[in-house]
């Protein structure tokens, strides 16, 4: 059962920061005043815009997804693939990063907000069956804190839960043989914390890429936004999930084969 302060959250309500809020109304009017007192005439006086919460604030939120974004957008300009192809990732954060030195195809089940520079945008539900021109179609594919959401609705998509292995399943076939997955979804304990996402157990992420596939990063990004740029998947920590309850865990796995008619060879 969600807290209390989480369904406040859910509903707009954020407690923390209508705390600092009230708080902030005195240093406000304070300054308020004291502005006004200074103003000449070379502006006019134009609508109160009361910002009350971050007076104390950091000047930024590093997170997780800046972490990954950064990180991510600096493997692909270093790989410089043909094609880049993304599924679902941020708009506005890590397709924002790309956009700046490359062309990329965005995949996503919502519809786009606007027209970018450097990008073309594909509406499409990756849980149904696959256009042909779509497999095989990239040597170079991202899919950057997107398949923990597939099947539970929260977008949109159909309630299915196997959504995630759908997704997963079409994401490689899209990737040519001897192209790149980069891929990122929440580590740690596995479970389900619905509708927002599932979190995934270390071992399941590094299980996808075990048939045909070969590992050639994997990265983790802890509890504590600590980017731990290269871990030991093999070693006991994966059994722990890096010491992670909601990490984030980011492969980059190259496609080793392909399937043809049921059967598999060796890419060239």
């Amino acid at each position: 059962m969600a807290s209390i302060p989480t369904w406040l959250r859910t509903f707009g309500i954020d407690p923390k920061r209508s705390i600092a809020s009230i708080l902030g109304i005195r240093r406000y009017l304070r300054g308020r005043r004291q502005f006004r007192a200074q103003l000449g005439g070379d502006f006019l006086w134009g609508d109160a815009l009361p910002i009350l919460d971050e007076w104390q604030a950091a000047s930024g939120s590093l997170g997780a997804y800046f972490f990954q974004d950064q990180r991510v957008a600096q493997w692909i300009y270093q790989d410089n693939p043909r094609r880049h192809v993304d599924v679902g990732s941020r708009l506005d954060g890590f397709i924002g990063h790309l956009s700046v030195f490359r062309q990329v195809d965005v995949l996503d089940l919502r519809p786009s907000p606007a027209a970018v520079g450097n990008v073309t945008f594909h509406q499409l539900d990756l849980m149904q069956d696959l256009p042909a021109a779509w497999i095989e179609a990239t040597d170079s594919l991202s899919c950057l804190h997107s398949i923990e959401h597939f099947g539970l609705g929260r977008y949109g998509d159909a309630i299915d839960v196997d959504g995630h292995r759908k997704g997963l399943a079409q994401l490689q076939r899209m990737v040519a043989p001897g192209g790149l997955l980069y891929l990122s979804t929440p580590i740690g304990p596995q479970r389900v914390e619905f509708n927002g996402h599932r979190v995934f157990a270390a071992a399941t992420l590094a299980g996808w890429f075990a048939d045909g596939w070969e590992i050639e990063r994997f990265a983790v990004i802890d509890d504590a936004n600590r980017l731990l740029e290269s871990v030991d998947w093999r070693g006991p920590e994966l059994a722990t999930h890096f010491g992670c309850r909601t990490g984030l865990g980011i492969v980059v796995a190259r496609k080793t084969r392909e399937t043809q008619g049921g059967k598999t060879r060796d890419a060239r």
